[in-house]
């Protein structure tokens, strides 16, 4: 599933704002990262989400867009 919705993201990056990405990680171990330059994008499992609890340790930045 992590594969399917980091080659989503790859192909809207490139196709609609022309950003070149890599990603990092693999989709078995719960985590991957996309790199698209200014942009990086955090891809968990449900089970690596509940682990890293990463909304606690940003939970004074600002959401920009949150998508489950």
């Amino acid at each position: 599933m992590l594969d399917s919705l980091a080659d989503a993201v790859r192909d809207c990056a490139k196709k609609n704002y022309g950003l070149n990405s890599r990603v990092e990680g693999v989709s078995a171990a719960g985590w991957l990262v996309i790199d698209l330059g200014d942009i990086v994008i955090h891809l968990f499992s449900s089970e690596q989400r509940d682990y890293y609890r990463l909304e606690e340790l940003w939970n004074k930045g600002r959401v920009l867009l949150r998508l489950q």
